[in-house]
């Protein structure tokens, strides 16, 4: 077996887990209260790292951004009844965990999810008792791209980030892990790599 880190980090939703079937669960809740015929889980999959904002606009492109505004706090409460209904890990995700563990190494997950909100996904699928570590977007005052969440992981558990790799699906996620002095790897299996020029 080759070598590994002592510590892999990731992303959560669009890197280790495939969030877009409850964030469109809730994206079509709030497109039939407006009388808005649902849509496939594939049309905001790409939007999931951007967040509330950012996934509205992919989900109900009928609105204007300004009309988005409204609709977050309902968008993000559907969201939370649900939580974890529909999270998977992706293809080959769970094979990745077994060989960090084989190595003697640890893993752990740094988001710019609410921790709360984090910490219930992980619990749900069943990963929370492997997880060394788990930074949520406000464990720290702040969150990526900001190398703060990476190094605030690394130092709960005595790790050195320049011997940390950090793996993420988004360009504030290569900046974040650049700046940290991590290994960084773009995650591009949910799309092509968003992150270029910034991974070139």
């Amino acid at each position: 077996m080759r070598p590994i880190a002592p510590l892999v980090l990731f992303d959560l939703d669009g890197t280790l887990v495939d969030s877009s079937g409850d964030l469109a669960a809730a994206a079509n809740a709030i497109r039939a209260d407006l009388d808005l015929g649902p849509v496939p889980v594939a049309q905001g999959r790409n939007a999931i790292s951007g967040g509330s904002s950012t996934m509205l606009a992919a989900a109900i492109p009928e609105l204007t951004p300004e009309q988005h505004l409204p609709l977050i706090d309902a968008f993000l409460e559907e969201y939370r009844r649900n939580l974890g209904r529909y999270d998977v890990l992706f293809d080959g995700i769970a094979q990745v965990l077994e060989a960090i563990e084989a190595a003697g190494s640890r893993w752990g997950i740094v988001s710019n999810k609410a921790e709360s909100l984090a910490r219930l996904v992980v619990e749900r699928i069943g990963l929370a008792p492997r997880c060394a570590v788990l930074i949520g977007g406000d464990t720290t005052p702040r969150p990526k791209p900001d190398p703060l969440p990476l190094f605030t992981a690394c130092a709960r558990l005595g790790a050195d980030p320049a011997r940390t790799v950090f793996i993420g699906d988004d360009l504030r996620d290569v900046m974040a892990g650049r700046a940290a002095a991590c290994a960084t790897v773009a995650a591009t299996w949910t799309r092509p790599c968003a992150c270029s020029p910034a991974c070139a």
